[in-house]
């Protein structure tokens, strides 16, 4: 079995909170990230958006584009809107040749907003869950017919955060709309990570190994503290050096012959947790379960072709 190691730029520039940010250029984190051992990154902010730009930047750092976060409104604007919005971003990934796009749910969302506590997310009825997620799931069809599927990334503070949540979402919703699994997230809800990857490993296409810090995330007052409250406490970190099991979590989804992309995405002042080093903590864990789970990593960055 095969897989790839890739990273989110989040660990060098967080795009909500400005201060959980390095004066690091696009080109150092690349640098860095390669250096460590990854092999793809994620789109964040300081990626052009011209593939003629892009693909020489990519080139020289050995790495290719692995996905990248769309801020969708499906749950509370329409499709129209959405298709307009991502029509751009979907021909960047097809001229990079990125697996996909993360769909992330920022309609009726919490999650960027630090004034607003935890416990006062958005909960959708049961009719509400039903419509928006024949709603995604056609858009995630629509965006597959363009040539660039979608992945599902349920999130804190969205329309989709506990597993009950997921668990709804995915049994209302298509094959159209692939998942994202993302343990950290998954986990900070309370979910049982292993639980989530037995019932839904069929409609997986893209991995987050998030790590957490668990003593940060149960003291927290949902009633008081917002996600980025969390994050900025450090709830979030990589692989070996968090609460998770990822040994086990690696080997459920070896079980049931998941191949592709795991990246790490683990948003935390980078002043106080170097981005470099985290990254190489993170590799080194991962190495060592996913060797133990009888994965090859490919070391092949950007396609020599």
């Amino acid at each position: 079995m095969k897989a790839k190691l890739g990273m989110s730029p989040i660990a060098w520039w967080n795009d909500d909170l400005a201060e959980l940010s390095d004066d690091v250029s696009l080109e150092e984190c690349l640098r860095q990230s390669r250096s460590a051992g990854f092999t793809g990154m994620e789109m964040g902010r300081r990626f052009p958006n011209d593939p003629k730009v892009m693909l020489p930047i990519l080139k020289k750092a050995d790495v290719t584009l692995c996905g990248g976060w769309f801020s969708g409104t499906l749950a509370n604007e329409d499709l129209a809107v959405n298709k307009d919005r991502i029509r751009p971003m979907i021909d960047l990934f097809k001229a990079v040749d990125a697996p996909c796009i993360v769909y992330g749910e920022v309609g009726r969302s919490i999650q960027g907003d630090r004034a607003k506590p935890l416990a006062t997310k958005a909960v959708l009825s049961d009719a509400e869950m039903k419509a928006y997620a024949r709603k995604v799931t056609s858009f995630g069809e629509w965006c597959a017919e363009q040539g660039m599927p979608l992945s599902y990334h349920h999130h804190m503070a969205a329309v989709v955060q506990f597993e009950h949540e997921l668990d709804a979402f995915m049994n209302h919703s298509g094959e159209g709309i692939p998942l994202l699994l993302d343990a950290g997230h998954l986990a900070f809800a309370g979910g049982d990570v292993l639980r989530a990857i037995d019932k839904h490993h069929g409609r997986i296409n893209h991995v987050h190994v998030k790590d957490v810090r668990m003593n940060v995330i149960d003291g927290l007052d949902r009633t008081r503290q917002s996600f980025l409250d969390a994050v900025a406490l450090g709830a979030f970190t990589v692989p070996g050096d968090g609460s998770l099991d990822f040994a086990a979590i690696v080997q459920k989804f070896a079980d049931y012959g998941y191949q592709g992309w795991f990246v790490v995405e683990a948003e935390q002042d980078p002043k106080t947790n170097p981005p470099l080093k985290m990254a190489q903590v993170g590799y080194k864990e991962l190495m060592r379960v996913m060797t133990a789970a009888g994965y090859t990593v490919e070391t092949q960055g950007f396609p020599n072709a």
